[in-house]
C-alpha cells in the first residue's frame, strides 16, 4: 500500500473540489432519517411504529427514484436533475414541521422520489474524472467520505433536536440540502470524460446492451452488503443495551466506522484490487462469529476488526464493477440502481434483524445475518461473470 496513489487522484483538476463537496452534501442527507423519526416522536407525539413508516415511505421513494434521476443525468447532465431535486427538497423542508402525520407521510415519499442524487452523481463524475488505471483509489475515497459522511449526519441531527427542537433541526437540514444542491449546481462537476463525451451522445442505450446476469448479481450482492451492515448496527446497538453499556454505543460505532476508514484507506493504495464478491463474502463470515464474543463490550470493539476492516472496501470494489459493466452513456442510471440496491439491503435489515433480536436475541441477529450473506455469494458465484457492454467499449452506430 502507498500514499502516491492517492496524490496522484487528488491532483487531477476538480477532484479535490469534488470529493469536498460530496462529503459536505451527503452530511445533510444521513441526517434526515433521524431527524424525521425524532420529529414524529418527540413533536407529533407518536411512537415508533408511525416513525418507521415515515423513514420507510422516505427509502422507498429514493429507490424509486435514484434510476430515474441517473437516467435523466445521463440523457439531460447534471444540473437540471440538482435543480429540480433541490427545489423539491426545499418545498418539503419548509413545510414538513407544520404537517400532519399523514400528511408528512406522503411528503416523504415524494422527498424521497425527488431525493437529490449525490451519491450516486459523485460517483459517476469520479469515473469520468479519474484515470480507469486510478478508479479503485478515486472509489476508496468516495467511500471514505461516504462513512465520515454517517458518521457525522446522524450525529449532529441528533444533538441538533436535543439542544434545540426538532423543528429547528427540521428547517437546519432544509438550508443543508440547498446550500449543497446550490454547490452542487456552480460545481458542475462532468459526469463523462472528454474522450467518452466526443465518442458518445446523450441517447438512452438499450437495457440489453449493459444489464445481464453479472450486473443483477453484483446489485444483489450489493444489497447483501447493506442488509449484513445494517443488521450489525442493530445488533450492536442490541447487544450494548442487553450488556447495560447503552452510554458507550456511539463510541463503539464510531470505532467501526473508524476500521472502516482504515480499510478503505489501505485497499485505495494498493496495486491491485479484489472482487467484490470475495470482499463481501469475507465480510459477512467474519459478522457471523460476532454473537459469539463474550467477556465485555471492550471484546466486541475488538471482534469488530476484521470485519470492519472490509466495509469501505467492499463498497468501493462494488461501485468499481458497475462502473466497469456499463457503457458511460448509461453510467449515471447504473449508479443510481446501485443506490437503490443499497437501500433494499438497508430497509429489509431493519424489520428481519429487529424481529431475531426481539425473539433471540443480538447474537443470532449476527449469526443470521452473516450466514444469509455468505449464502447469497455462495449462490451468486455461478453468475459472477462480465456481461454486455464495458465502460470503455465504444458503442455500436
Amino acid at each position: 500500500m502507498a500514499i502516491e496513489p492517492y496524490r496522484r487522484v487528488l491532483a487531477l483538476p476538480g477532484v479535490r473540489a469534488l470529493m469536498l463537496v460530496g462529503l459536505v452534501a451527503r452530511i445533510p442527507l444521513t441526517g434526515t432519517g433521524i431527524t424525521l423519526t425524532l420529529h414524529v416522536v418527540n413533536s407529533l407525539k407518536l411512537g415508533f411504529l408511525e416513525a418507521g413508516l415515515v423513514g420507510a415511505a422516505s427509502m422507498v421513494g429514493a429507490a424509486l427514484g435514484s434510476p430515474l434521476a441517473g437516467r435523466i443525468v445521463d440523457r439531460r447532465g447534471l444540473r437540471p436533475v440538482i435543480a429540480v431535486t433541490t427545489v423539491i427538497q426545499l418545498c418539503f423542508w419548509c413545510v414538513a414541521p407544520s404537517l400532519p402525520y399523514h400528511a408528512l407521510l406522503a411528503g416523504a415519499a415524494i422527498a424521497g422520489v425527488f431525493s437529490q442524487p449525490v451519491f450516486g452523481a459523485i460517483r459517476q463524475c469520479v469515473a469520468a474524472m479519474v484515470p480507469a488505471e486510478d478508479h479503485r483509489t478515486g472509489f476508496a475515497l468516495d467511500s471514505m467520505a461516504v462513512e465520515l459522511s454517517f458518521m457525522v449526519g446522524p450525529a449532529v441531527a441528533a444533538a441538533a433536536v436535543t439542544a434545540f427542537s426538532s423543528t429547528a433541526t427540521m428547517y437546519a437540514v432544509g438550508v443543508g440540502l440547498v446550500g449543497s444542491g446550490v454547490a452542487l449546481f456552480l460545481l458542475d462537476p462532468p459526469t463523462r470524460s472528454p474522450e467518452e463525451a466526443d465518442r458518445e451522445t446523450r441517447k438512452s442505450v438499450p437495457y440489453r446492451q449493459w444489464v445481464g446476469a453479472g450486473l443483477i448479481t453484483l446489485l444483489v450482492m450489493v444489497s447483501a452488503l447493506t442488509f449484513v451492515l445494517t443488521s450489525t448496527e442493530l445488533s450492536l446497538v442490541a447487544t450494548m443495551q442487553e450488556s447495560g453499556a447503552t452510554s458507550w454505543t456511539g463510541l463503539v460505532i464510531a470505532l467501526w466506522c473508524a476500521y472502516s476508514l482504515v480499510g478503505g484507506f489501505v485497499y485505495g493504495g494498493l496495486s491491485r484490487g479484489f472482487s467484490p464478491l470475495g470482499l463481501i463474502g469475507g465480510l459477512c463470515a467474519l459478522t457471523a462469529p460476532l454473537g459469539l464474543v463474550g467477556g465485555g463490550w471492550w471484546w466486541l470493539c475488538l471482534a469488530l476488526v476484521p470485519a470492519g476492516f472490509l466495509c469501505a472496501p467492499a463498497l468501493s470494489a462494488s461501485v468499481d464493477a458497475v462502473n466497469q459493466r456499463v457503457p458511460a452513456a448509461a453510467r449515471g442510471e447504473a449508479m443510481g440502481l446501485h443506490s437503490t440496491a443499497l437501500t433494499i439491503g438497508v430497509a429489509c435489515a431493519g424489520p428481519i434483524a429487529g424481529a431475531i433480536v426481539d425473539s433471540y436475541g443480538p447474537g443470532w441477529a449476527f449469526a443470521a445475518s452473516g450466514v444469509v450473506g455468505v449464502v447469497l455469494v455462495l449462490a451468486a458465484l455461478p453468475f459472477w461473470r462480465d456481461s454486455g457492454h464495458t465502460a470503455t467499449d465504444p458503442m455500436p452506430a
